[in-house]
């Protein structure tokens, strides 16, 4: 029996990998924030905060970068109400020397809303809320939703990213204007904002690229999420196809076993559309079991969903998520699927047994992939 391995010895493997980004789909709650904390151990054991004089090697986004933050309950009759950042030497850098709250600012205010507006002290060390309301009125010291939250301290490391970024692209480090990233080499970026809206998961997803990819080359990036469409927006935009080959792959999936360990293999190819189209196909199939009225072509898009599925999954023939009997189902959907080019060759309208196979196709890929489980999850957890 071939046992798996601990995330410590995963990161281990990570961190001797050549590649320049290496690229992690894992659903929610098998261990990616504790594989960025494992990474973390193995570089830097010592705890950095980005003071003067440290020589920082590795720099992480997960939800224990949130813990930076947090909301001043101790209210003057409940009326101020500030997010308090935790000293540290990162956003000590960012706000106070660089001065980027303004750019901060308005990457929040474009991925959430143009009329809530953060206000940093002049200390930098809190932020307060507001809100315009109808009629000039605004309504101050609010206190921003969670996901509103996780946005914002987001916007804050991705700023400083841009900075590390542009600071190391100064070959020469003595014309630089901080040493304090000189020995940066790795990044570790995990599930940033997955409560954003499509369009701007997107958009993040190509910013993301971008800096990558105009950034120096021997700084290395390990990209972990939950998010079917921002995986695929980022194999794709990284080009990462042409990097990701089964001697030297760059993209994987990892998963948990039963013993505790952890698998992380390799993972080939991209869903090629956004997963919308794929709750597209998926939604289209369930309204037409659900009122009765399958058609021919929904064997077609029952086809295609399994299809895309597998692709997703890694899987090199969609037939192998097809239940026991596969050869009887694969016949079934490929009888209705085939692209014959006699016009006057017809296919009979569906019986009521083939309806019911739709139906129970459709209920055994969505019952037996974690994949489609948790994205009926997500849906449920936008802003």
């Amino acid at each position: 029996m071939i046992m798996g391995k601990t995330l410590m010895e995963i990161a281990a493997d990570l961190q001797k990998d050549p590649q320049q980004v290496q690229l992690i789909y894992a659903f929610n709650g098998i261990g990616k924030t504790r594989l960025s904390r494992a990474f973390k151990e193995n570089i830097s054991p010592k705890d950095t905060d980005g003071e003067e004089g440290e020589k920082i090697k590795f720099i992480y986004y997960n939800a224990f970068t949130e813990d930076l933050f947090y909301w001043d309950n101790d209210l003057d009759d409940g009326v101020t109400r500030k997010l308090i950042i935790r000293p540290n030497g990162f956003t000590n850098w960012i706000l106070k020397e660089e001065g980027r709250e303004n750019n901060i600012i308005t990457l929040f205010q474009h991925y959430t809303n143009n009329k809530l507006s953060p206000r940093f002290s002049e200390s930098y060390d809190e932020i307060s809320f507001s809100l315009e309301g109808g009629n000039e009125e605004t309504i101050e010291n609010i206190k921003i939703s969670k996901g509103e939250e996780s946005c914002f301290i987001w916007c804050i490391f991705y700023s400083l990213l841009q900075e590390i970024v542009e600071v190391l692209s100064i070959a020469e480090p003595e014309d630089r204007s901080t040493h304090q990233f000189d020995h940066l080499e790795y990044i570790f970026i995990d599930d940033p904002v997955s409560s954003l809206d499509e369009n701007h998961l997107i958009e993040l997803a190509v910013n993301i690229a971008t800096l990558i990819t105009k950034g120096p080359k021997n700084l290395k990036y390990i990209i972990t999420t939950h998010n079917p469409l921002f995986y695929n927006v980022l194999y794709n935009e990284l080009h990462l196809k042409k990097k990701n080959k089964r001697n030297s792959p760059c993209a994987y999936m990892l998963s948990k076993t039963e013993d505790g360990t952890y698998d992380i293999i390799s993972k080939l190819g991209d869903s090629n559309k956004s997963f919308s189209y794929h709750l597209f196909l998926k939604q289209t199939i369930q309204e037409a079991i659900d009122t009765g009225n399958i058609q021919k072509y929904h064997f077609t898009l029952l086809r295609n969903l399994y299809e895309k599925t597998a692709n997703f999954l890694g899987y090199e023939k969609w037939s192998e998520l097809l239940p026991d009997d596969k050869t009887v189902y694969y016949s079934r959907i490929i009888n209705y699927t085939s692209h014959s080019t006699l016009s006057t060759e017809m296919i009979a309208e569906p019986t009521e047994q083939e309806k019911k196979t739709v139906s129970l196709l459709l209920n055994h890929l969505i019952d037996n992939s974690r994949y489609w489980k948790e994205k009926e999850e997500d849906q449920n957890d936008t802003i």
